[in-house]
């Protein structure tokens, strides 16, 4: 019952404010404007889901910095858009350009696509992506890549930890805790519950030389892991 009752209401409140979303993307090229806009998608999308989410905030929160969570659901981003308590743009895959309204919100909000399949490309965005962070702008990532299927947190890649180091930002790691169980088999078996949105003390990305992205994605992965009790 819940989710017949969900889904009429996360479609309108999608088409309701992809308008609002993309005129301010237009007007507000900083993102600012339709990152408000996500953040209270977001949180209709969770509350239609009868999902109620609790934010731990174990540090302060830097801006600019990386965010690095853990994934293991497309419910992940209305909860990051929703409640992780800073504004922030993401590093989506560029096949996600190609949606419509989706993908013109992506554009015009700042968000960084990633061509996967070839690296030169992915390179340059990446480094296009340091630039924006110098700049003042946080960016929020998935390190693991995919999503987690049995919610175990897996190996983080090095990518996004070279990036933060290319932009000398912090890192903070953010755990997802018992989005598994509201969510156990897929979007469409949504069940009502309580999940925790966890922000950790930042790891400083100075002095540190190339060969660590490696040991900086494992020593965040590590209190992700941790925090969500499947390490």
């Amino acid at each position: 019952m819940r989710r017949l009752v969900a889904l009429p209401v996360i479609l309108a409140a999608t088409v309701a404010l992809s308008g609002p979303a993309l005129l301010g993307g237009l007007l507000d090229r900083s993102g600012r404007l339709p990152h408000a806009v996500a953040r209270l998608w977001g949180r209709i999308v969770l509350w239609a889901c009868g999902v109620r989410v609790t934010v731990e905030e174990r540090s302060g929160l830097p801006t600019p910095a990386v965010y690095a969570a853990n994934h293991t659901s497309a419910f992940d981003i209305p909860l990051l858009f929703g409640y992780l308590p800073v504004s922030f743009r993401i590093i989506h895959k560029k096949s996600l350009s190609l949606v419509p309204l989706i993908g013109w919100f992506l554009f015009l909000g700042g968000h960084v696509a990633i061509d996967r399949g070839n690296p030169f490309k992915a390179k340059r965005s990446l480094e296009r992506a340091a630039d924006r962070i110098r700049l003042g702008t946080s960016v929020a990532v998935f390190p693991e890549g995919t999503r987690s299927r049995d919610g175990a947190v897996r190996h983080f890649k090095r990518g996004s930890f070279g990036l933060a180091m290319s932009a000398g930002v912090p890192v903070v790691p953010v755990a997802l805790v018992g989005v598994k169980v509201v969510v156990p088999g897929g979007i469409f078996s949504v069940r009502s519950g309580t999940v925790r949105l966890v922000t950790h003390t930042p790891f400083a990305t100075a002095g540190r030389n190339a060969e660590e992205p490696d040991v900086l994605a494992e020593e965040v992965r590590r209190v992700v892991a941790e925090t969500c009790g499947r390490a």
